[in-house]
């Protein structure tokens, strides 16, 4: 196996966008957040992704959060900016803004609803790179898109040096290895309970939403993991399994998350935006004895 690329470095995560009780941007917590993150080992943030809200923030609110996080952060850390439409020129304004205000690379999703053919997937793409000029991570997630990248359109952009990575959250690891062994691209886990799978087989990195409270626990595995300790590595993974379970399987990992970070006290409200709304208590009581159990509260 070729030597491993960390292209936007080991340990991401998609950060969630902290709203004040009123629903307007907390760039305050949002830089709070991302200290706290880096603190913790993690040295890529991604921000405007779907476990930002993205889809229900404005473009003056995304410039905002770009400049916030960049400013706490981007001396520390790598930060990769979501540009995710269904709208093509939309998709596209957003890179541009990204790149306008500091972002190190962009996260790509396919067309979502609407989905067009792998032509059109490919067209989509290439769109965005021939207005921008950042590294771009390409984001498989047909669960939420419908739309999945085919083997063909991968090995397409496999020979574009601006496209250095995917985030895969196919829940289909054997596809995952096959892909990136056959490709060259770097791959980083975008499902918290294959992060040790998929790594222990070559992936890059992750692309995590509990790394929000989990951030020490998996850049120990992440470590273990370079120095060929398996064991240590899968232990941990055991050992999160429950927070896992907690954030990722019953509620909305935005949610959970957002939840989870005010909890702790590092972001001033957990407020959301419809069409997302609050976890049961039940599930908070769920997450929150996860979180004690590992000493995290």
């Amino acid at each position: 196996m070729s030597e491993v690329k960390h292209p936007i470095g080991q340990q991401s995560v998609a950060m969630v966008t902290p709203f004040h009780e009123d629903g307007s941007l907390d760039t305050d917590s949002a830089q709070r957040l991302a200290k706290h993150l880096v603190d913790t080992g993690v040295d890529c943030i991604l921000i405007s992704g779907t476990t930002g809200e993205a889809p229900t923030t404005y473009q003056p609110e995304k410039n905002d959060l770009t400049d916030a996080v960049v400013e706490a952060v981007g001396e520390r850390a790598f930060v990769l900016a979501g540009a995710g439409s269904n709208d093509t020129a939309h998709a596209v304004r957003m890179a541009v803004n990204a790149q306008e205000h500091g972002a190190d690379g962009l996260l790509v999703v396919s067309p979502y609803y609407n989905r067009p053919s792998q032509r059109g997937l490919r067209a989509h793409v290439d769109a965005i790179l021939s207005e921008t000029t950042l590294p771009v991570v390409l984001y498989d997630i047909p669960g939420r898109t419908g739309l999945a990248f085919s083997d063909e359109t991968l090995d397409y952009f496999a020979q574009n040096e601006r496209i250095v990575a995917v985030k895969d959250a196919t829940g289909k690891p054997e596809q995952a290895i096959k892909r990136m062994n056959r490709t060259g691209i770097s791959y980083y886990s975008g499902d918290d309970g294959l992060n040790c799978m998929l790594m222990a087989q070559g992936a890059s990195g992750i692309i995590s939403v509990v790394g929000h409270v989990a951030g020490a626990f998996f850049r120990k595995q992440i470590d273990a993991i370079n120095e060929g300790d398996i064991v240590t590595a899968r232990n941990i993974q055991r050992t999160l399994t429950p927070l896992i379970d907690a954030i990722m399987g019953g509620g909305q990992g935005a949610v959970m998350a957002k939840a989870a970070v005010h909890m702790m006290g590092i972001i001033e409200s957990d407020r959301l935006r419809l069409p997302l709304v609050p976890a049961l208590d039940e599930e908070l009581d769920r997450m929150r004895r996860a979180m004690e159990n590992l000493e995290l509260l």
